[in-house]
């Protein structure tokens, strides 16, 4: 399958209360629906997603770099309860929030927000620290340190490059997924989306990881809106029941299982993602 990729239509940061700079970038009519993406790990605002569809269904995609990633200045000790308020400070109004990969517990931290109407988590790294028992026992024992030594944890990760994490991504992905990943036009915005993330070094992505990988410090049993879940039938490195037990413990959450897809879901079935989200 195809997959178009277009640069943003609009680049530019927020100034936030603190000082900090938020960068983003939009897609879509400025006057459009608000529909906020939390990228994926590693990252920047500059990969977005439903290149065509955004126009057809008005929709103003805005793509976050999350603090220390791209554009966006550091915010040392920054927890997943304090994404909110940065994304509270652009003024949206209401809004829909998406979240891809390791932007999954951002999105959801921001399903709390007064304004936001509904979330879709795609192809979202699950909350691992409380299902111990579903891992692979590498992955446990890494989920283990990062709950015994965040700190430790978080100066491991900061090994990570735009390299090494592509090469741990693209080659371990089901054929469904090099086949969006490698086409070149894909390929070429993804490889600069991780380089723009890692522009600062990769103390952004360190902690993203550490924040993504710890216990989410918010009740999922008490998110006020509606979530819907997407899971490629073919992937099997975000969650490890593919959103099963996720979709359990949130009131009312509707779960996606695309057959045949893997985890570029967020690519290959934008329209769905996007008109679920606006129903």
């Amino acid at each position: 399958m195809h997959v178009t990729i277009t640069p943003p239509a609009r680049l530019g940061h927020t100034r936030l209360p603190d000082g900090r700079r938020l960068g983003w970038a939009e897609w879509g009519p400025a006057t459009g629906t608000p529909v906020v993406l939390c990228t994926g790990a590693g990252t920047s605002r500059w990969l977005g997603f439903g290149a065509g569809v955004v126009d057809d269904l008005g929709v103003r995609l805005i793509a976050l770099d999350r603090p220390g990633l791209g554009a966006s200045d550091p915010d040392p000790g920054r927890t997943l309860d304090s994404w909110p308020a940065d994304v509270a400070a652009l003024g949206l109004g209401e809004i829909r929030v998406v979240g891809n990969s390791q932007g999954a517990p951002f999105a959801l931290a921001c399903a709390f927000l007064p304004g936001v109407r509904r979330v879709a988590v795609v192809s979202g790294a699950d909350e691992v620290a409380t299902m111990a028992d579903l891992l692979p026992d590498h992955f446990r024992d890494l989920v283990k340190t990062v709950a015994a030594d965040p700190a430790g944890a978080q100066e491991f990760f900061t090994s990570f490059t735009p390299d090494k994490l592509w090469d741990m991504i693209v080659p371990n992905s089901p054929a469904a997924d090099r086949a969006v990943y490698e086409q070149p036009e894909f390929a070429s915005a993804y490889r600069r989306a991780m380089d723009e993330a890692f522009a600062q070094g990769p103390g952004g992505y360190a902690r993203d990881t550490v924040l993504a990988m710890g216990r989410w410090p918010y009740a999922l049993g008490e998110v006020p809106v509606p979530v819907d879940l997407w899971y490629g039938e073919l992937d099997t490195s975000h969650s490890p029941d593919q959103g099963a037990t996720l979709a359990r413990r949130i009131p009312g959450a509707r779960r996606h299982l695309v057959p045949g897809a893997g985890g570029s879901v967020l690519w290959t079935h934008a329209e769905p993602i996007l008109r679920a989200l606006l129903a």
